[in-house]
């Protein structure tokens, strides 16, 4: 293969990826929308440290755990961006002041 069809191929991984990141969002405001009718926070530490632990037990590398749980977090800030929005609440009350 040539650098041309690796860089195809990273293209189209990178507009998969850019889908399914849009898909969890679209969840992310469901949540969002059901949190905000029973009366739930935005953040829930908890379920946030079993999205980043399952995360690392499932990633074969290379990749290392240090960057596997850089991007989980960032990708947990924007969902809970996204269901503070929903929410009508200001996004800073998504961050986690633990952080």
């Amino acid at each position: 293969m040539t650098i041309e069809d690796w860089r195809a191929e990273i293209n189209a991984i990178d507009s998969e990826l850019l889908r399914r990141l849009n898909k969890r969002a679209r969840l992310a405001v469901k949540v969002g929308e059901k949190k905000k009718a029973v009366g739930l926070s935005v953040c829930d530490p908890l379920r946030e440290r079993e999205v980043i632990e399952r995360a690392s037990m499932a990633n074969a590398g290379p990749l290392d755990e240090r960057a596997v749980v850089k991007i989980f977090r960032r990708i947990i800030f924007e969902s809970k961006r996204i269901e503070a929005q929903t929410m009508g609440l200001a996004s800073t009350q998504a961050e986690n002041p633990t952080r």
